[in-house]
C-alpha cells in the first residue's frame, strides 16, 4: 500500500527542518507520496521537490491556509497547487500581513504575565521573518521552562483567554478558495477535530465548504487523537467528502505521531489522491 502524507512544515513556516531535510526526514518514516504545506508560503516547494524525487518519492505541491470563519481560526491545506501562481501568491502575501504586530502584542501580553523578552526569543526560532507565529513563541517558553511542551504553553498561554492570545482576522473561507483553485489546486479541510465548534457549526462550516466546491476533509492526521479518525471517517461518509491523511509534522518529537505511525485511511473511504499515483 502507498503510504502518503499530504500535510507537513518546513522552517519555511513554523517547522524546524528545511525542505529538503523534511523530505529526507518523511521517506525514512517511510512515505512514499509526500506534500510540503507550509502555513501561508510556497517558497519551499521547490527544495522539497527537487529532494523529494531524489529520494524515489512522489511529490505534491501544498500550502495551508489560515481563515477566519465564526470567529475561529480555520486551516485550509492546498494540494497540487502550482506555487508559482500570481493569485495565489498574492493572497498568501496579504495573509502574511500583520504578523509581526500580532507578534509584538503576544510578546506584550506575556511581559505582563511575568515573561520578559518572548518577542527575541521567538525570533530566534524564526526561518521566515514574514511567518512568526504563535509555535514559535512556544518553542521559546520551552527553552526558559515556563512549560514543558509546546502543547502545554499553548493551553497556559497562547488560547483564548490565556495571557499571550491575540485574535487575527484571517482571509475569509471563499477568499482561501479561491486562491487555491486559481492555482489548480484541491482544497482540504485541515484538522476538523481540532477546531471549537459544535456539531452545529461544524455542519455549517462543512456545508458552505460544499457549496463552494470543496469535497475534501482530513480524516487521520497528527492533529486528532486516535478517537477522532473514527468519528471524522464517519463524517466524510456522511457527507461524501474525499479523505485526506497526514502527520502535521513540524519537528521530530514534537509531532503527537511521527510518520512510520500513522494510521492508514479506512479501507473504504476514497483517498482524495485516488487518481493521483
Amino acid at each position: 500500500m502507498l503510504k502518503v502524507d499530504l500535510h507537513c512544515h518546513s522552517n519555511v513556516s513554523d517547522g524546524v527542518l528545511a525542505p529538503a531535510a523534511v523530505a529526507a526526514y518523511a521517506r525514512k518514516g517511510g512515505v512514499d507520496a509526500w506534500a510540503l504545506t507550509d502555513h501561508d508560503e510556497v517558497g519551499g516547494i521547490k527544495a522539497a521537490r527537487a529532494r523529494a524525487l531524489e529520494l524515489g518519492m512522489r511529490f505534491v505541491a501544498g500550502v495551508e491556509i489560515s481563515i477566519t470563519w465564526a470567529n475561529e481560526t480555520v486551516h485550509l491545506v492546498g494540494l497540487q497547487v502550482d506555487e508559482d501562481n500570481a493569485i495565489l501568491n498574492r493572497g498568501l502575501a496579504a495573509t502574511r500581513a500583520g504578523r509581526d504586530a500580532r507578534g509584538r502584542e503576544i510578546a506584550a501580553q506575556l511581559e505582563r504575565a511575568g515573561i520578559p523578552n518572548a518577542y527575541e526569543g521567538a525570533v530566534k526560532y524564526v526561518g521566515n521573518p514574514d511567518l512568526l507565529s504563535r509555535t514559535h513563541f512556544a518553542r521559546y517558553l520551552c527553552e526558559i521552562g515556563a512549560c514543558n511542551t509546546t502543547s502545554e504553553v499553548f493551553r497556559k498561554f497562547l488560547t483564548e483567554g490565556r495571557p499571550g492570545y491575540v485574535p487575527h482576522r484571517w482571509a475569509t473561507l471563499a477568499d482561501a478558495m479561491g486562491w487555491i483553485r486559481a492555482a489548480g489546486g484541491i482544497p482540504v479541510i485541515a484538522h476538523p477535530g481540532r477546531y471549537r465548534f459544535d456539531e452545529t457549526a461544524e455542519g455549517a462550516l462543512f456545508d458552505e465548504f460544499r457549496q463552494l466546491g470543496g469535497n475534501a476533509i482530513e480524516v487521520v492526521t497528527g492533529s486528532h487523537t486516535p478517537d477522532q479518525y473514527a468519528i471524522y471517517a464517519e463524517k466524510a461518509r456522511r457527507y461524501g467528502f474525499l479523505a485526506s491523511r497526514g502527520t502535521d509534522f513540524h519537528a521530530p518529537g514534537e509531532a503527537r505521531v511521527e510518520f512510520d505511525k500513522l494510521p492508514p485511511l479506512p479501507a473504504d473511504l476514497k483517498p482524495v489522491w485516488h487518481d493521483w499515483f
